[in-house]
């Protein structure tokens, strides 16, 4: 097995390196190799490399640095689109503007965007994801030009690391595998599987930093604000509605 899983980080500089088209080419083409609902390949994958447009795109991200330092930003698309014309164009009526039908092309979208990662940093580049992108779907829609049957899903930068930070936490294997059945969480077993990301100290740094009793505090009151949760959701909703996903024709 590749070490570069067990080493890998999340790299947010990036080098004025450029990356060649030929090596981002052989990237997708192996990305695209990814598991697939049916074999329908129902995603679209965005480049972005011009400087104009990372920094249009940067705003629905929250104006992270990213965007624009990474030489290639990449956005993933659920896209039954391609799929729905090719349908009609062959005398088959798609049936597929409905949320489990998203939820495929999602899905689709997600296990090449991770491919991809895996064969980007297997070839020394960086990556960083961003969740942003289901936040602001709407506005990357406008951005990308995307029509009806294509939704955002999520973003990558891409680029050579300008920077080595240090691993972040995991969990132990133990606190996500089951065996045979899902075993709920005593009390017990929750205080032994966070015991260590708790008990660091950036850790307590951070909930230092954000005036808090402990980390969980810091995600309920501070990262992912229950109201924040609700009004992107709200958002997205409509931008499910807006494509066809939630029983408007495509």
């Amino acid at each position: 097995m590749s070490s570069t899983f067990f080493t890998r980080r999340t790299i947010r500089k990036y080098s004025d390196r450029t990356v060649a088209n030929d090596l981002l080419n052989n990237i997708l083409k192996a990305g695209i190799r990814a598991s697939t609902t049916g074999n329908m390949q129902v995603y679209s994958i965005i480049i972005t490399r011009d400087a104009e447009m990372k920094k249009k795109l940067a705003p629905a991200h929250f104006n992270q640095s990213m965007i624009t330092n990474a030489p290639v930003v990449l956005t993933f698309c659920a896209d039954f689109n391609r799929f729905n014309k090719w349908c009609r164009q062959r005398e088959a009526v798609p049936g597929y503007d409905n949320f489990l039908s998203f939820m495929t092309a999602a899905i689709d979208a997600l296990l090449v965007a991770q491919t991809v990662c895996n064969v980007a940093e297997d070839e020394g580049l960086g990556i960083c994801y961003l969740g942003t992108t289901t936040y602001n779907a709407d506005q990357i829609i406008d951005i990308l030009d995307l029509p009806a049957g294509v939704v955002p899903v999520t973003t990558v930068t891409l680029g050579w690391p300008a920077e080595e930070p240090e691993q972040v936490d995991r969990l132990p294997l133990a606190a996500v595998v089951h065996n045979e059945k899902y075993q709920d969480y005593t009390e017990a077993m929750i205080n032994d599987f966070y015991a260590e990301k708790e008990t660091r100290q950036d850790t307590k740094k951070f909930i230092e930093e954000n005036n808090k009793k402990s980390l969980a505090q810091v995600f309920t009151d501070v990262r992912y604000k229950k109201a924040d949760n609700e009004f992107f959701s709200g958002k997205l909703l409509e931008v499910l509605k807006k494509q066809g996903f939630l029983g408007e024709s495509l």
